[in-house]
């Protein structure tokens, strides 16, 4: 079959609602999928404010606020009216990417019909209980997964660490590589300014420290702050430039006193605030790729990051940036993090050289590669299914 054969029902837990990795990823596979032809439709919650405006029709799925968290919203089913409009679409693959119920339901619908499913692994779920003091439920996470995602005909994953880690856990035998790219005219050495780092505070100088993402207890917030207070008593000299907004924000301006806080930032001016850094942090377990990982090292900064999935797949130890492994103890992890930190802060050769070799293996990852062999998963599975 052609690609513009396809007819694809893309299921989304956070379609537009608010900007963070996953959707923005889903966007651009969107862009992709559309520019060769294939017609695709949205199934998401949907708010009356998003960030952003869809770019195919939109259908709004039943949801719920989660409690604390109210920027997010869970999909609960799918209900007759967006089954109708699933039957009169008729679609010939179905993609999902969030373990909620309306997935579940997506899922049966397909298998009812012997229509085949595609599932994209975005985010590590059940590392999430581990930072609200609820690890008891991580097993419980895995099970659920496990038969969520062995339900459906393949998965794509965002990095070769992933992909291993999925196999390990059982969650399916058929796997590929769905990769990130990074918008080089944004993300790009060449956009440090020294105005705005004076700007906000940081003489020309002052080794900058960056965090980037949204501001939420499981993006490895509780480490980072402690492994920046380890850096100050081992008197490595340093600021901490934090790049995003959250609803974790105050807790986090509470635990790095000092720090200054740029807020939200996107487009243009987000390339020119990382390039203006000068280490990057990442403490996060929970990333499957590390969209923000990538950035960083197209903007030239060497990376500090945990040697988790995502990271381990981007970041070359002792060439582009440190890796530590997760010891399993936050006090253990912000200690190793720390050291790690430290002759960043005091060798400017070894920040330019690191920087300048993450900025090369950045160049490497192409969106429009990466996206086609989405595409291509999608061909696959419907000939196989018709065979």
């Amino acid at each position: 079959m052609q690609m513009s054969d396809l007819r694809v029902a893309f299921f989304s837990g956070n379609f537009n609602m608010t900007v963070d990795g996953a959707n923005r990823a889903q966007n651009r596979l969107i862009d992709s999928l559309l520019s060769r032809g294939i017609v695709v439709r949205a199934y998401s919650p949907t708010i009356a404010q998003p960030a952003f405006e869809p770019k195919v029709d939109l259908v709004s799925l039943p949801s719920v606020a989660i409690p604390g968290r109210s920027e997010y919203r869970v999909a609960t089913g799918l209900g007759a009216r967006v089954r109708d409009d699933l039957s009169a679409f008729a679609p010939n693959i179905v993609h999902v990417s969030a373990p909620d119920p309306a997935c579940h339901a997506a899922v049966r619908w397909a298998r009812e019909r012997g229509i085949p499913v595609l599932a994209t692994v975005h985010t590590r779920f059940e590392t999430y209980p581990r930072y609200y003091n609820l690890a008891f439920l991580e097993p419980l996470i895995v099970k659920g997964l496990r038969r969520f995602y062995n339900r459906c005909d393949a998965l794509v994953a965002p990095s070769q660490s992933m992909i291993d880690e999925l196999r390990a856990m059982r969650m399916h035998s058929d796997i590929g590589l769905w990769s990130r790219g990074v918008d080089r005219t944004v993300f790009s050495s060449a956009r440090r300014d020294p105005a705005w780092r004076r700007a906000m505070g940081l003489a020309d100088d002052d080794v900058a420290i960056v965090f980037l993402g949204r501001l939420v207890m499981e993006k490895g917030l509780d480490v980072f702050a402690e492994t920046i207070a380890r850096l100050r008593e081992l008197g490595a000299a340093h600021k901490v430039l934090v790049i995003g907004d959250g609803p974790a924000r105050p807790w986090f301006e509470a635990n790095l006193p000092g720090a200054i806080f740029a807020g939200f930032i996107t487009g243009e001016t987000l390339g020119q605030a990382l390039a203006s850094g000068d280490v990057f942090f990442n403490p996060s377990v929970t990333e499957t790729f590390g969209n923000v990982t990538l950035e960083a090292m197209a903007s030239g900064l060497p990376v500090v990051a945990a040697g988790a999935t995502g990271s381990a797949s981007l970041v070359a130890d002792g060439v582009s940036g440190r890796l530590v492994a997760p010891s399993g103890s936050k006090h253990g992890d912000a200690a190793a993090f720390a050291q790690a930190l430290a002759p960043y802060c005091t060798d400017p050769v070894l920040r330019s050289d690191h920087g300048a070799a993450g900025e090369t293996r950045a160049c490497e990852y192409s969106w429009d590669a990466i996206n086609a062999a989405v595409a291509e998963t999608y061909v696959r599975l419907v000939e196989e299914r018709r065979g």
